[in-house]
């Protein structure tokens, strides 16, 4: 079986890829990073077919350039600079940077190393590749694709039968079962339901006239565990005032669990809260993490009801309205819901990641506020993040 062209575009990204690697660009261009692949579900087998089949799409991907038209459309996005879009005229997906493999049991290895500004653009692109490249030779596609069809209708219905009453935006690109579904996701729940405020995917984004949806990443945070100068326990704080001197409060939706939420509260001070709009919850219990929110807003005198909780954990529809209706008279409230979105048939969907595991050389690592949510291939080191942050949350205790 040979699949057509999965990417077409450049743009078909997430936007936070571009909201971040502005940042490296302009504060970060020594670093260096490497990316593993990770496929969490258990027994999932790759064969050597779907490997040719994703060596192939990578070949493609790699002679894609930005078009004028969609380097215009990037400098339209009001935060993104010009110098930047500049940069990206000349840039394009290196196939040196990716070495792809696989073991007698079927595991899919991925490894994207190169410097951050250009391994980090890897990701969604990589994933979508794996994601359609397995569904379509796994499964009978059409049958998928007429289930997951049946689901759309009924989540649509449901939207304008008042059954779903919460705004969401479409966070896809990673785990869509196809580029040809994920469009016909976007545009119907956009133009069908009065709910859908935008999507992650610049890509369609673009093509929708739709508003492009994202702040920042794990991998963001990550990032500054590799700079020598930086204490580990202090990464937060580091990131969040780059992207702040970057974007000054234009582009503010803080992420909190890349080190844990306790330790993201003790740099979330006056000045920080009052500089972002709101935060966004990736793991945890989120009713625990919203109330935690919502007290620390509190402590310093804001009102929790002008800031925003952004919900993006593994959601489905279900899950989002009773989020929503348990916090919308607390916060303003909203969802970036994934998978239940683009790839939701009557097949499990695969739940795949490619992580930052090294910057410049030294192994880096998300805790998160869920223990199972950890990816380091250094265990010692990760006992010393886990270590460093203790110590600072235990020393003001």
């Amino acid at each position: 079986m040979k699949l057509e062209p999965i990417v077409l575009s450049l743009l078909d990204t997430d936007l936070y890829k571009f909201n971040m690697d502005q940042v490296i660009f302009h504060k970060h261009t020594d670093l260096t990073g490497e990316y593993h692949f990770k496929c969490r579900n258990e027994g999932t087998v790759f064969t050597e077919e779907m490997l040719d089949e994703i060596d192939e799409q990578i070949d493609y991907l790699c002679r894609l350039r930005f078009t004028n038209e969609e380097l215009d459309y990037l400098r339209s996005i009001r935060f993104i600079k010009s110098d930047y879009v500049e940069f990206l005229r000349l840039w394009h997906p290196i196939r040196d940077y990716v070495n792809t493999s696989l073991d007698n049991e079927g595991h899919l290895s991925v490894i994207v190393k190169g410097p951050m500004f250009s391994a980090m653009q890897f990701e969604i692109y990589l994933l979508e590749i794996i994601n359609e490249v397995y569904f379509r030779f796994k499964f009978d596609y059409d049958k998928l694709l007429s289930s997951a069809k049946e689901r759309l209708d009924a989540k649509i219905e449901a939207f304008n039968n008042g059954t779903y009453t919460f705004k969401f935006a479409e966070f896809g690109c990673r785990r869509r079962l196809s580029r040809e579904w994920e469009d016909e996701v976007v545009k119907r729940l956009c133009f069908e339901t009065k709910n859908c405020v935008g999507t992650s995917n610049v890509y369609l984004a673009k093509k929708y006239n739709v508003t492009p949806i994202g702040t920042y990443a794990h991998e963001f945070v990550q990032m500054y565990q590799g700079i020598d100068e930086i204490p580990l326990a202090y990464t937060n704080h580091y990131a969040m005032k780059d992207w702040y001197n970057e974007y000054k409060g234009d582009n503010g939706t803080a992420l909190t669990d890349t080190v844990t939420t306790d330790l993201f509260l003790m740099d979330f001070d006056r000045a920080m809260v009052n500089n972002y709009t709101g935060v966004r919850h990736d793991s945890g219990d989120p009713y625990e993490w919203g109330e935690k929110i919502i007290a620390h807003y509190k402590k310093y005198g804001v009102d929790p009801r002008t800031k925003l909780l952004l919900f993006s954990d593994s959601l489905d529809f279900d899950r989002a309205e009773d989020l929503y209706n348990y916090f919308k008279d607390k916060a303003k409230v909203s969802f970036g819901i994934g998978t239940f979105c683009s790839n939701d048939t009557e097949e499990e969907a695969l739940n795949i990641v490619i992580k930052l595991q090294y910057v410049n050389g030294r192994p880096v690592a998300k805790l998160s506020d869920s223990p199972g949510k950890a990816m380091c291939d250094d265990e010692e080191y990760l006992k010393y993040l886990v270590r460093s942050v203790d110590f600072r949350l235990n020393r003001v205790k």
